[in-house]
């Protein structure tokens, strides 16, 4: 067996379970994932992928974070089976 080395990283503990959950998806451990990374990098001797700055404002990746949490946690939110309930939810903060 080849010899190994360690790396350690910090990484928000958000981040990283959502990675690990894609990768857990796609069939792939953290360790493997990383490793496919850097071999990349070495046979390509660049970042193997696109580096660009999010077309998003500040305004949309917040609405995004928002609807990623009504998903996770829906019982701390309100829903409506019709558009009538809706309004009529929202006339009562009117009156």
């Amino acid at each position: 067996m080849a010899k190994t080395e360690n790396i350690n990283i910090r990484i928000e503990p958000e981040l990283k379970k959502e990675a690990e959950e894609t990768l857990n998806y796609l069939g792939l451990t953290m360790a493997e994932a990383i490793k496919l990374f850097l071999k990349q990098v070495t046979l390509t001797e660049s970042i193997p992928f696109k580096i660009e700055k999010p077309k998003y404002n500040k305004e949309t990746i917040e609405a995004m974070k928002e609807a990623k949490d009504i998903m996770k946690n829906p019982n701390n939110y309100k829903a409506f089976n019709t558009v009538e309930e809706l309004m009529e939810d929202l006339n009562k903060d009117n009156e």
